[in-house]
This record gives structure tokens, C-alpha cells and sequence, in this order.
């Protein structure tokens, strides 16, 4: 039996213990802020995920961060999708870390070595069989947006034409050429298409239907001699919009664009920056409707967690001239290496049809929600590329689809559901806020950035998905109980810090 004496000795010494988590806790929290206040001082006012998402992370393995002020998150942003195996996954370190110990140079501009010479062998096992087969790599600048424009050069270059097709929705960059490719240019050099989409279609009808008025678009404008539309250099799609809201691109409209670019000699460019190595289910997406693409750019998760990007094309295209594209760290080989050992490992472990199974298992739950939350408009995506668009709860005339002015719902019918409500950005924020409170980490995106992106690595496991939509699930019910009891939600400046 314990004496009065041990047992106040034990509980001053807890009681010490105790005093000294506290100030550990304060420490951590003080380092915490005091980096964050200085972000906010010192860089530029352009950054964004540090707005939403204010931690510091000091630690990260798999779907799990740590931050300076000792919290953990479940990250469902995974860097954008860059991080197909998740944080700090051992095969990756592992393969830096050889490289590393080899002795081995780091940077090399595009000569020949043994781990480019590596990667690329593994790339090619991968692509689609119609393109491996007369396929060449240019390797660029080291961001998604550099093989976006070294895409559009080299398809210029090949045809002796000027302009580009693209969609509305799409995101392919921020530099001069990929921001004038995206739904949200303020200049317009490209010519812009509709891109199909069930819940917000630009016809109105959503389905098939609006996926053939869309095509029967496209086909107007390129063999209207008076649309003011040249034939183009090229067409460039994301076989999933990410940005543009997780819209995926109808099979059938895929292979439909593929026929009509092929019978006008219109390169087809796949921007698989996001959307490849597995990520929608299919190790690229647009093996989904089984389209070869002429061009596939291709970035993020390709380097392993690493700055690498690179553009693969048909041999008959490569007419480019010695130095007629280039870039310094083109010959990154750490993020070859780590390349390498993904490409690998998400092939040999089955990691795309393990994202097919696990994304609709996710999405049919996340639907589920819709029933009883007015705000989720929408639940979409393929794989593990989730979209969840929030939207102002209410009935009656829904804005966002066009007025049908009494046409013949015959000849014209709504979609399912009477058509789109109006999207609720305040509400995703509300949603991301609450998440993170939680322990959630999500991003947002889409028109008005009105829907919650779910981008988690292809390693994530049954047990931290269904955490994953305990707390999404938690944090929308939270922003709906707000929301119909009138508590205004934060202003934007205290959301964003």
C-alpha cells in the first residue's frame, strides 16, 4: 500500500511533469506564432495555402503532419497532389539517400546518367502503349506550368501554326503561356471551349446530351470558316479538371475530341500534371477512355516529392532544333531518383486500382451527405480526386443554369435536381476552417472556390479514410447548424491571417 509520503512525492512530481508540459506547450505555441507572424511580414502577399491553413509543420510521415505548436493533421492536400505515397515514404528516402551516398553528381543540366537513364525507362513502362512505343522526353523547367509551355512551343514549332484550344474550367499554370491556357485569364490569346459537366453545365442539361452539344461546339468552331478561330497548333485538356472544381471529362466526349482533333491534324496535349501516376483510379487518366494523346505534360507527382516536370510526345513532332528549349535544373537528379522509386512502386503495388476502389468507396459515402445537408450541392471526382461543392440551401429557381424561357423540356430537358443553386465560397471556407479544427487538412478550389478537394495519398489506408470523413463529415455539419441558426461566419480577413 502506498504511504502518504510516497504518494505526495508522486504527485508533486506529476504535478512538475505537468508544469513542465505546460511550458513546453507555450514554447511550442510562441515558436508557432512568432514563425507565422513572420511569414506574414517578410513574404510576398501572392502566398496562398498559408492564408487558409496557418500551421507550421515541423514533421510528416505518410497521411499524418505534425506542427511546431505539437498538433497533428491528417493532410488531404499531399502538396497539391505531388505526394502520391504520402510524406516522407521509405522507398523515396531510400533512393535519395542512395543517390546521396554514391557520390554522385546532383546537378548535371541533360547529360546522360545512369538515374535519368533509370527514370526514364520507368516512365516509358507506364505510358500509354500508343505513345511509349514513338515516344521522346524533353525534360524542362522543373514546375507543371514549364512543360505546359515547352508543350505549346514544340506543337507550334511542329505545325507552323500559332493558337491553342482549351477549356473553360481548366488550370494549366501561371506563367505567361499556361495562365493564357486557364479558366481565369484576364487576357485572352486562346481560344476558349465548354467543358461538360453534369451539375453545372453550360447548355443546361448536364449528361450525355450536354456532352454532345459541347463536342458539336468545338466542331462548329474549328470548320466555321467565320468562327475567328484558325486552325490551331494544338488542343490542350486535363482529363479531370482539378482547379476547375474536380471535373471529370465523359469517356465518350474524350474519345470524340481525340477523333476531331486527329481528323484535323490538331495535336491533342493531355495535361496529366495532376491528374497521372494513379491518382483517378488509372495510372494516367486518360487511360480511362483509352485516348492517346499526342502530348502528355506531366509533373508533380513524377518527382517523388521533388521539382521535376517533363514533356513526352510523338517522335514524329520532335522537330525542335539543339537548344530550342532548355532549362538549368532540368537534370534534377535527386527528384529522378525519387521519381523513379514512385513510378515503381505505385505500378508494382497496384496503387491506381487501389485509388479506384478506395475513391468510389469514399465518394458514395461523401454523397450520402447530400441528403442531409442542403449546403453539398455536388460530391464528385474518380480515384482519389474528390470534389465537394458547397452551396447556398434553398429552393426554387436555382441560379447558375440559363433560363429555359419555356423550350420544349423534350427537346431541351433540365438536369437532375432542377439544375445548380448558387455556390457558397464563404461556406467551403467555414468547411476548411472547421476541418482543420479537426485536424483536417483539405483544399479548396473550383468556380468561386466553392468546393472542398480531397487529394490524399494513393497510400492511404480504410482506417484513415474513414477518419478522413469523420472529421470532413463533423466539420460540414458544424458550418450547417451555423449557417441555418444565423451565426455569421468569420470575416475574410481573420479566416485568411
Amino acid at each position: 500500500m502506498e504511504t502518504g509520503e510516497r504518494a505526495g512525492a508522486r504527485e508533486s512530481r506529476a504535478a512538475v511533469q505537468v508544469d513542465a508540459d505546460i511550458e513546453v506547450c507555450a514554447g511550442a505555441r510562441g515558436a508557432h506564432e512568432g514563425i507565422l507572424r513572420r511569414q506574414s511580414a517578410r513574404e510576398s502577399s501572392a502566398r496562398t495555402y498559408a492564408r487558409a491553413l496557418p500551421i507550421v509543420p515541423v514533421r510528416a510521415r505518410g497521411l499524418t503532419i505534425e506542427g511546431a505548436d505539437g498538433r497533428r493533421y491528417l493532410d488531404c492536400l499531399s502538396g497539391a497532389g505531388t505526394l502520391a505515397l504520402g510524406h516522407n515514404h521509405p522507398v523515396v528516402l531510400e533512393a535519395i539517400r542512395k543517390v546521396l551516398d554514391s557520390g554522385a553528381p546532383l546537378h548535371v543540366l541533360d547529360l546522360a546518367t545512369p538515374v535519368k537513364d533509370a527514370f526514364i525507362t520507368e516512365l516509358f513502362r507506364t505510358l500509354p502503349p500508343g505513345l511509349a512505343d514513338h515516344a521522346r522526353v524533353q525534360f524542362c523547367g522543373p514546375a507543371g506550368t514549364d512543360a505546359v509551355e515547352a508543350a505549346f512551343k514544340l506543337v507550334r514549332a511542329a505545325t507552323g501554326r500559332t493558337g491553342m484550344l482549351a477549356f473553360t474550367g481548366a488550370y494549366h499554370g501561371m506563367t505567361a503561356g499556361s495562365l493564357d491556357a486557364s479558366g481565369h485569364a484576364a487576357d485572352v490569346r486562346v481560344a476558349r471551349l465548354p467543358f461538360p459537366q453534369d451539375y453545372r453545365c453550360p447548355f443546361g442539361m448536364g449528361g450525355d446530351r450536354g456532352a454532345e452539344l459541347a463536342a458539336r461546339w468545338t466542331e462548329s468552331v474549328l470548320d466555321d470558316t467565320k468562327s475567328g478561330v484558325p486552325l490551331p497548333a494544338g488542343m490542350i485538356l486535363e482529363p479531370v479538371q482539378g482547379e476547375g472544381g474536380v471535373i471529370p471529362a465523359p469517356d465518350a466526349w474524350m474519345r470524340r475530341m481525340r477523333r476531331i482533333t486527329e481528323d484535323r491534324s490538331i495535336p491533342l496535349i493531355a495535361d496529366e500534371i495532376q491528374t497521372g501516376v494513379g491518382r483517378t483510379g488509372a495510372f494516367w487518366a486518360v487511360e480511362h477512355s483509352g485516348v492517346t494523346p499526342d502530348v502528355m505534360v506531366l509533373s508533380k507527382a513524377i518527382g517523388g516529392s521533388l521539382p521535376l516536370a517533363v514533356v513526352v510526345y510523338r517522335d514524329d513532332l520532335d522537330v525542335w532544333e539543339p537548344g530550342a528549349h532548355a532549362g538549368t535544373f532540368r537534370g534534377n537528379q535527386l527528384a529522378m531518383a525519387a521519381g523513379t522509386a514512385t513510378l515503381a512502386y505505385v505500378r508494382e503495388h497496384g496503387l491506381a486500382e487501389r485509388a479506384a476502389t478506395l475513391g468510389s468507396r469514399i465518394i458514395a459515402q461523401l454523397q450520402q451527405l447530400t441528403a442531409e445537408f442542403p449546403i453539398i450541392g455536388d460530391v464528385r471526382g474518380r480515384g482519389l480526386m474528390i470534389g465537394v461543392e458547397l452551396v447556398e440551401p434553398g429552393e426554387g429557381q436555382r441560379a447558375g443554369t440559363a433560363d429555359d424561357g419555356g423550350a420544349d423540356p423534350e427537346v431541351f430537358p433540365r438536369p437532375a435536381g432542377g439544375g445548380p443553386r448558387p455556390a457558397a465560397p464563404q461556406l467551403a471556407t467555414a468547411v476548411q476552417r472547421e476541418c482543420l479544427r479537426r485536424g483536417l487538412i483539405v483544399e479548396l478550389g473550383g468556380r468561386q472556390a466553392s468546393v472542398v478537394r480531397l487529394l490524399p495519398p494513393l497510400t492511404i489506408s480504410d482506417e484513415q479514410a474513414d477518419a478522413v470523413l469523420d472529421r470532413l463529415s463533423d466539420a460540414v455539419a458544424a458550418v450547417a447548424r451555423g449557417h441555418t441558426e444565423g451565426r455569421p461566419l468569420a470575416p475574410h480577413s481573420e479566416r485568411a491571417g
